[in-house]
């Protein structure tokens, strides 16, 4: 099991690599940028939005258990190596897309043409990654699909990163989300999780319920990070003067 773990880490390592690289070339900036480094206030954060994402992408499970009358059932199967490795892997993927869409291009972008252009490049740039992950080239009704909801999704991530100048709430609510649907509830791509669909019954792969969850979420996290964590615009992202008459004299 131990191999298992530890395969992914080298691919993180590249990405941390060419992210030192990235910041340091373009913006002179260590990896500190990316506010890796856990503190206090950071490890508060990660804890209560992982619990409300874990709790928001429960909710629409709940909703087609009761309203469509969808079944679930614990795998037997289950085992404590699957737990570890599914939620292992999980991780690290949330890992791995987090240092690509809003990681050192995301800072660099932020700071080069301001967060509002910089959030909508990279949450465009999810949404149509999740077209090749997903397999769905050339179905365009689901295509439209997974871009509304990832692009909604990889907007809210964005923005997380901009209020908090840190990767520590985004890796929260991406990891809570991919762990309820995509392990404990079997709808991603490890395969069978805690809980798996009862055999024979119709399936709700796509419902009002998704969307509504995908909806309240980023209004209870905007209410949280505007009001709670932080109400002005992170220092890490302002340039200093010297910068700005250096970008002013460079264009």
């Amino acid at each position: 099991m131990l191999a298992t773990l530890f395969k992914p880490l080298p691919g993180i390592g590249v990405e941390l690599a060419i992210s030192w690289l990235l910041l340091w070339l373009i913006e002179r900036r260590s990896l500190n940028a990316l506010g890796l480094l856990p503190t206090k206030r950071r490890v508060i954060g990660f804890v209560a939005f992982f619990f409300l994402t874990a709790v928001c992408c429960a909710a629409q499970f709940f909703m087609r258990m009761l309203f469509v009358r969808e079944q679930w059932q614990f795998n037997p199967g289950i085992s404590t190596n699957l737990v570890i490795e599914g939620t292992w892997w999980t991780l690290m993927s949330v890992l791995y897309e987090e240092l690509i869409f809003r990681g050192a291009l995301l800072y660099i972008l932020i700071r080069r043409i301001g967060p509002l252009k910089a959030m909508i490049i990279s949450s465009v740039a999810f949404g149509i990654y999740h077209w090749f992950s997903y397999g769905q080239l050339g179905n365009y009704q689901q295509m439209a699909i997974t871009f509304i909801s990832t692009g909604t999704f990889g907007l809210l991530l964005a923005y997380a990163y901009y209020k908090t100048s840190s990767l520590f709430v985004p890796i929260a609510i991406h990891f809570g989300w991919n762990l309820v649907n995509g392990f404990i509830f079997s709808q991603g791509p490890i395969g069978n999780g805690i809980f798996i669909p009862v055999v024979g019954q119709p399936q709700v792969s796509v419902s009002y319920f998704t969307f509504f969850s995908i909806m309240v979420l980023p209004i209870l996290t905007a209410i949280l990070l505007n009001y709670i964590f932080l109400k002005k615009q992170p220092k890490e992202f302002q340039l200093s003067k010297r910068e700005v008459l250096n970008r002013k004299l460079s264009g």
